[in-house]
């Protein structure tokens, strides 16, 4: 019986691969980066289910290069390659459809080729060509059998090892793209390590249990030592006054997944100790954790010092103008002694500049008597007037607020003349009179609400309407607020209205 030619299919007039030259398929096999894919679960996979399928004992996944062709997946062989001029699968590549070759010894293409007339003694061939996306050809998926097969297959098995066919084509693009996202990644982390090291901050990131993964190269240039591997190989490089501080707060940002801030001394290649400030943040990951940490260290050597400096020369300044009122209520005294007409003024005086200098302490950094708050501010003022503090003849309750050096001695000076008349005239001038201060935020404004009880009934001006109460007035006016006052029977109700913006100048 004459064997049946050689046929494709599914037909002769099957479209042939779009890129046929060696240098641009070349290229194009170059991108996929097949040597990862040499004996590939799923392709070996692929080629026995193949050889199943058609009954066959040989099933290969091949690759065609220039010289030889590579099996990347096999199965009822050993060898791993035979030369490209003896390939089967170089044919059937380029025809663009199944090539079936029934029997080789009969089909002048192949019959001289090795692996035909030698010890393996291929008979049966048929292969379905991969190719890459835009149409390269790359090798072929094929079973091969020993003897002769003149039916060739059956359409089912046709359409099945079609089917295998694509398969390994989606698994060699899947490849190509994997490998150009590395590439593509690799050279964005490159792009990235070459701007870090350029940075003037030391930049370093962990994973999200806080395990040390990268430092740029500012870190050996400033430190002069390697990298840390883990954060107890960080500890030397922290000054020890600042270490326990510095690493306890690591840990807890840690535990909570915040972000780290924190000031310490580094210390330098040359063993001197700079200040540095400290950042970490966290990174989210889908389920709510923490994926990475990154962080930087920043040079802040000049900024401390230029602030050192800074406060040194405040406390300074802040020592010459006590001075400068200690001065003045000494010539206060000096000039109304022996004077009684002057006496009461003198003393008024003396007692006005006195809290115009606690107002300042209050507001400097090297004051002692609060934060700069007007709570804290007003507290400070009327010490001197509450007497015993187990009588609670003053009670000051509410919100607060930020007070400026500006308005400080504004505030002192209201306090101060309120208090004043009060001990000369209102509640506290009787022993059981009480003076009750309530400060609450209305939008824009603080309110502090002044409530006298317990005290000689007043009369409107307190003894003296006039300069009190205008000083009062005037001095509230240049903060840009307003002053009620309230003569009840059973004592001086005042509310000061003070825009916070103003109050914080």
């Amino acid at each position: 019986m004459k064997l049946r030619e050689s046929t494709l299919w599914p037909n002769d007039a099957a479209p042939t691969p779009a890129l046929c030259g060696d240098n641009e398929r070349a290229k194009v096999v170059a991108a996929h980066g097949f040597d990862s894919l040499v004996d590939d679960p799923e392709l070996t996979e692929i080629v026995r289910f193949a050889a199943s399928l058609c009954d066959t004992p040989v099933a290969l996944v091949t690759l065609v290069e220039s010289e030889r062709q590579r099996f990347l997946a096999r199965t009822g062989v050993d060898i791993d390659s035979t030369p490209r001029s003896t390939s089967f699968c170089a044919y059937a590549m380029m025809k663009g459809g199944l090539l079936i070759v029934p029997d080789a010894t009969q089909d002048p293409r192949f019959a001289d080729f090795e692996l035909v007339t030698g010890d393996f003694g291929l008979r049966f061939y048929a292969g379905v060509p991969i190719t890459s996306s835009e149409g390269a050809p790359i090798g072929a998926l094929c079973v091969i059998d020993t003897v002769p097969r003149p039916a060739g297959l059956t359409a089912l098995q046709r359409q099945g090892l079609a089917v295998l066919g694509r398969s390994v084509k989606r698994r060699f693009q899947a490849r190509r793209e994997s490998r150009q996202h590395r590439v593509a990644f690799s050279r964005q982390s490159a792009q990235f390590r070459t701007l870090g090291d350029w940075l003037p901050d030391i930049i370093w990131s962990a994973d999200g249990e806080g395990r040390l993964d990268y430092f740029n190269a500012r870190w050996e240039q400033v430190t002069g030592g390697t990298p840390p591997a883990d954060i107890e190989s960080w500890r030397p490089f922290v000054h020890p006054e600042d270490r326990d501080r510095v690493f306890d707060a690591w840990a807890e940002c840690l535990a909570r997944k915040e972000s780290y801030e924190t000031e310490y001394r580094l210390r330098q290649a040359d063993g001197s100790w700079r200040w540095t400030i400290a950042r970490a943040i966290p990174v989210a990951d889908d389920d709510g954790g923490v994926a990475r940490w990154y962080g930087t260290l920043t040079d802040i050597d000049e900024r401390r010092r230029q602030a050192d400096s800074s406060g040194t020369l405040a406390h300074e300044l802040a020592h010459r103008i006590k001075n400068v009122f200690a001065l003045i209520s000494g010539l206060v005294s000096l000039r109304t002694r022996g004077r009684d007409e002057l006496r009461a003024f003198g003393e008024d005086l003396v007692s006005t500049i006195a809290s115009l200098g606690k107002a300042q302490d209050f507001v400097l950094p090297t004051g002692d008597n609060g934060s700069g708050d007007l709570r804290g501010l007003i507290a400070a003022l009327l010490e001197p007037f509450a007497g015993d503090a187990a009588t609670g003849r003053i009670a000051i309750d509410g919100e607060t607020a930020p007070v400026g050096p500006r308005a400080a001695t504004s505030i002192a000076l209201v306090v101060h003349e309120m208090a004043t008349n009060s001990i000369k005239y209102g509640a506290l001038s009787a022993d059981n009179g009480k003076l009750t201060i309530d400060l609450d935020i209305e939008g824009p404004d603080i309110v502090v609400a002044w409530t006298e009880t317990g005290g000689p009934e007043p009369t409107p001006g307190g003894g003296g309407q006039g300069f009190g109460t205008r000083l009062i007035d005037m001095t509230v006016g240049q903060l840009s607020g307003t002053a009620e006052r309230d003569w009840r029977k059973q004592g001086l109700a005042a509310r000061l209205r003070l825009p916070l913006a103003r109050l914080a100048t």
